[in-house]
């Protein structure tokens, strides 16, 4: 085909018997020679590149002949339609009658430029695939933030500690899990959608379970589904309107703080409603008169620890019952016998102290121990929640001066607390194995 050609002339040819291709060409050629002049002779159109090769496809069949022509032209519209009407007056090729019809010129360009259209519109699409805009870029990284460091629970998006945590907290999403990681927690699984699946189902009626929601409808929907098909213990969101994937460090702490009991929730209309600052926690009230000062208790306990060291031995299951429960109200012991220096605590010094280690005489504070038992930090008791939670180093030992509430407990064992010893212990909905828990009578039996 002519690489300049303008036009492209389409015909169609019929003979009375079998003819070749060539034979065509020579009746092309012979029959319209001297027919257009000079000026459109084909032969001479040819050496000047104005037409090219005359491209003929015939068959036979029965007896006849018939195909199709096609001649590529340079040459203007009218000159290639002239041009065209002179393969018409052909009537025979060879021997045999023929009929030579023009079916339509076709515009070479015009073809050419839809090729450009598509081929320029595939382009263009590639360019659009490629290209990232600001938006993009910035999503992208938000995306691949927030993929980091997340595990996965039989298939659910997971914090690394999901798997051996006695205490789980249940979020929304991916996003969710992703944020609760960067400020450290590391026990959330999502839920992703209002359809729980079977593994976090499975998971809340064998661990302590927070549900942290976001502040809308939604957190509602997800709440009833998961109650359903699994246990919740407290329930948390965020502030109304706002997501927990949106929220800062201090928020989503403070959220959790304020966590209730799902019970309580039940009873509004939205467990929204519900979601309210939770009491303080509190410990035994302290008893000013009589106490040499402020740090009496704490250190008398700290005592015990070090003595003890990581090797003390563990409770009996009497021993354990006996110190997560109330004093037995059976235990006719007298109680200055109780708290005689044979079965109190030793002092720094080695001394026996007189206080009765469950006794109501309490300092009022918090301390938080390294396994080397250096203090790490401290404050008051009613902030041992706050203290242990903003603790930049995870302790071996918390010693508090109060009772050992369910909420702190799940909190030393989402930290990875090794043991919380206290002067008391509150009720326990879910006791975490993987933290020991003594009381002031537990001590007793230790030393």
């Amino acid at each position: 085909m002519l690489h300049s050609a303008k036009y492209l002339i389409h015909a169609e040819i019929r003979t009375s018997g079998v003819v070749e291709r060539s034979d065509v060409v020579g009746a092309i050629f012979g029959q319209t020679e001297g027919l257009l002049g000079d000026e459109l002779d084909l032969r001479g159109l040819q050496e000047a590149s104005k037409i090219g090769r005359i491209d003929v496809s015939i068959d036979s069949e029965d007896g006849r002949s018939f195909g199709t022509i096609t001649i590529a032209s340079g040459l203007d519209r009218v000159r290639t339609a002239v041009l065209a009407a002179a393969l018409e007056t052909i009537e025979r090729v060879g021997p045999c009658r023929a009929d030579c019809i023009v079916i339509h010129i076709e515009d070479a360009r015009a073809a050419k430029r839809q090729e450009l259209v598509d081929r320029a519109t595939d382009l263009l699409a590639d360019l659009e695939e490629a290209t990232m805009t600001s938006e993009n870029l910035v999503e992208a990284v938000r995306q691949e933030a927030r993929v980091e460091d997340i595990t996965e629970y039989e298939g659910v998006p997971a914090g690394p500690r999901v798997a051996d945590s006695d205490a789980i907290i249940v979020a929304e999403g991916r996003a969710d899990v992703r944020r609760l990681l960067r400020f450290g927690i590391k026990n959330a699984i999502a839920v992703e959608g209002t359809d729980v699946p079977e593994a976090v189902a499975r998971l809340t009626t064998e661990r302590t379970t927070t549900v942290l929601l976001d502040g809308d409808r939604g957190g509602d929907l997800i709440l009833q589904e998961l109650a359903q098909v699994g246990n919740v213990d407290y329930v948390a969101f965020a502030p109304a309107g706002e997501s927990v994937e949106d929220l800062d460090r201090s928020a989503i702490m403070s959220a959790l703080r304020k966590k209730v009991p799902y019970e309580q929730a039940l009873e509004a209309d939205s467990p929204r409603e519900a979601f309210a600052p939770s009491a303080p926690v509190t410990g035994t009230e302290s008893d000013a008169a009589g106490t040499d000062g402020p740090s009496t208790r704490v250190e008398a306990v700290e005592d015990v620890v070090r003595d003890a060291g990581s090797d003390a031995r563990p409770l009996s299951e009497s021993e354990a019952a006996a110190g997560d429960g109330e004093p037995d109200a059976t235990d006719s012991t007298p109680a200055d016998e109780r708290a005689s220096g044979t079965a109190g605590p030793t002092t720094a010094d080695g001394g026996a102290t007189t206080e009765d280690p469950a006794g109501p005489d309490v300092s009022g504070q918090v301390r938080l121990l390294s396994e080397s038992f250096e203090v790490i930090g401290e404050g008051d008791a009613d902030d041992a929640f706050a203290v242990l939670e903003e603790s930049a180093e995870v302790p071996h030992s918390v010693v508090l001066d109060g009772t050992v509430t369910q909420r702190l407990l799940d909190l030393a064992a989402q930290r990875g607390v090794g043991q919380v010893i206290g002067a008391e212990s509150g009720e326990f909905v879910k006791k975490p194995t993987a933290v020991r828990v003594l009381t002031g009578e537990d001590l007793e039996l230790a030393s």
